[in-house]
């Protein structure tokens, strides 16, 4: 008798034990790297924002397979230099299994040879086609390539016989892409570009390249890069009087825009993901479903909408906790399961990754919408 009471208080003793176990089983830890502060924080505070949200969410569902997510945030106020400085910190003294982020190229460019040398999964919402083509081994991307967005605008101007065209360009690593991705794709479209102007990050006038636009007869006007310049664009644009139509490039796919633009940004157009007219897609559409959740979860949460740039942090811990799910916690089966990664439904689009593509996205993953009485309306 006194050996089965024995036996049983061993059982018991052994199972507290081992619940102890699982309950104290150490977090997963993911880095973050987002410009919280400084010119892009319009991007990076949604970005913030949506990954806290998501990680709490995770994590009082249970977190993946028993384990909590800890997410660790800093901020490289759109600085290529302090991104360095972050991840190297994320890598070697936080010891995180996978980085979301940065928000920008510039700062994404910048990181690349830091993870890849490391071997940490990098999932960048920054758009430049350069983060991910040429591929490298452990970067992926959930923004939209410029390569896409561009194609979006030049269809459209082929639609509405549009050929002669100027573009205005910010010289950084957003501009840059875009401006290439402007020039080789003119060609294929049949597109003449009339007038080729610049600015510079940190300028706060564009009234002579606009002057010279408006004389060269040019019959649209596309703007590159992110605010807060081409929200200056447009308002220049509103101030000399300039007729011509003014397209917009998705670094400007959220209310920031409209409320720097002021009113010179009525009939603004421009390439976007779905989700700042969620509201207006068909209930067809298969992404209605993920977008209306997450603006709802997002106003919820912080009192305004979801938009663009939340959407690709939520896309990238989404992705990565799909490929914990299936793997495991290393960096290494993260890393493969992520490029395994095949019709993912999420907030920029859905995802296919595959060894020869590390964007995952096709022209399906933008509409193009127009800034009407300051709000989108879905071009048809």
């Amino acid at each position: 008798m006194s050996r089965n009471i024995f036996r049983i208080i061993s059982v018991l003793f052994f199972s507290v034990l081992m619940a102890g176990v699982v309950f104290a089983a150490p977090p997963i830890k993911i880095g973050a790297l987002f410009s919280v502060s400084g010119p892009a924080s319009f991007l990076g505070e949604p970005e913030r924002n949506t990954a806290q949200m998501m990680v709490a969410e995770i994590n009082k569902a249970g977190g993946i397979k028993g384990r909590k997510l800890e997410l660790i945030v800093y901020d490289t106020q759109g600085d290529a230099t302090k991104a360095v400085q972050a991840v190297n910190k994320l890598i070697k003294d936080d010891k995180v299994v996978a980085i979301i982020g940065p928000s920008t190229t510039g700062d994404s460019m910048a990181v690349i040879p830091v993870v890849e040398k490391a071997e940490i999964p990098l999932i960048s919402c920054a758009a430049g086609i350069k983060i991910t083509d040429p591929v490298k081994k452990w970067v992926f991307k959930t923004a939209q390539n410029d390569v896409l967005a561009v194609a979006k605008i030049y269809e459209y101007f082929k639609k509405k016989k549009i050929a002669k065209i100027a573009i205005l360009t910010v010289s950084d690593g957003f501009g840059s892409s875009g401006r290439e991705q402007l020039t080789l794709q003119s060609k294929e479209f049949g597109i003449q570009i009339i007038s080729d102007e610049t600015y510079g990050p940190k300028d706060t006038d564009m009234t002579v390249q606009l002057t010279k636009i408006r004389d060269s007869g040019v019959q649209a006007i596309i703007c590159w890069g992110t605010n807060p310049g081409p929200a200056i664009v447009a308002r220049n644009a509103k101030q000399l009087g300039i007729n011509i139509p003014l397209y917009m490039s998705h670094g400007v796919s959220s209310k920031k825009f409209i409320e720097l633009a002021g009113d010179g940004a009525e009939g603004v157009i421009l390439p976007s993901g779905r989700v700042i007219v969620a509201d207006q897609l068909p209930k067809s559409d298969p992404q209605k479903k993920a977008l209306t959740n997450y603006v709802n979860k997002y106003r919820e949460h912080y009192k305004v909408e979801g938009d663009h740039f939340g959407g690709h942090a939520w896309d990238a811990i989404m992705l990565l906790k799909s490929a914990i799910e299936r793997g495991g916690y290393s960096p290494a089966v993260i890393r493969e399961q992520l490029e395994k990664t095949k019709k993912f439904v999420g907030i920029g689009g859905t995802f296919s990754y595959s060894p020869q593509d590390h964007a995952g996205l096709t022209s399906d993953a933008f509409v193009l919408v127009q800034i009407k009485q300051n709000d989108w309306k879905l071009i048809k």
